[in-house]
């Protein structure tokens, strides 16, 4: 695809997602910028599908929903909560260290930089970026596994990992479009760019898509 038709791929995908459920950790955030929230419910999404992920998050929030109440509970407690998300009892850890790290060199406030933010256990640059973007509404990027795909695919980028087609995203992509790229993306990739068998014959953005790597599609 040429470059300058990023806007129109964009209006096209968000057209045809009108009545697409946003992914749990977008909807948390439609409802409530709360960038604990986000941070957690970032974690547990990790290798995990999306309705899992929200059975999860809101049966650990009904337990806690600030720092402190969270190191309240244990880990068992926290493991039985969120499962069966992929590794819980690793990520039931994990969570229980982000807190106790919050609270003690963070005053129980969630870092609002990708930098300060990779500091902690855990946290990579997709949840670091979904965090401030969603969470505070800043700049930044989230490229997860249907990112990466989709920004290759189309032929807009051409990277070998997600934190490469990070980087070349934010040399790129107009900035109106950074923070509800990752959202608009994901959902796409759910329901019509699939990694496997594209639902190529339905989908809106195909005049422009060079089908980088497909062979398979429907």
């Amino acid at each position: 695809m040429r470059d300058n038709d990023i806007s129109a791929v964009i209006e096209h995908i968000k057209g045809s997602l009108e009545h697409e459920k946003l992914p749990i950790v977008s909807d948390l955030a439609e409802k409530d910028h709360d960038p604990f929230k986000i941070l957690i419910s970032t974690i547990l999404s990790l290798r995990t599908k999306d309705e899992v992920t929200e059975t999860a998050t809101r049966n650990l929030f009904l337990l806690a929903s600030i720092p402190e109440e969270m190191m309240e509970l244990s880990e068992e407690v926290i493991a039985a909560a969120i499962y069966p998300v992929g590794f819980y009892r690793n990520k039931a850890k994990t969570i229980r260290h982000v807190c106790r790290e919050l609270v003690d060199t963070y005053d129980s406030r969630v870092p609002d930089s990708i930098e300060e933010l990779l500091k902690l256990k855990g946290v990579g640059r997709k949840t670091a970026n979904l965090v401030v973007t969603l969470g505070y509404g800043g700049q930044g990027i989230c490229v997860d596994t249907h990112v990466h795909r989709i920004s290759n695919r189309l032929g807009y980028v051409k990277t070998k990992t997600p934190d490469e087609t990070e980087f070349a995203l934010r040399d790129k992509l107009p900035r109106t479009y950074w923070i509800h790229y990752n959202t608009l993306l994901v959902a796409f990739g759910r329901t019509m760019c699939k990694p496997v068998s594209p639902l190529c014959s339905q989908c809106p953005v195909i005049a422009y898509c060079d089908r980088v790597g497909v062979g398979k599609s429907r």
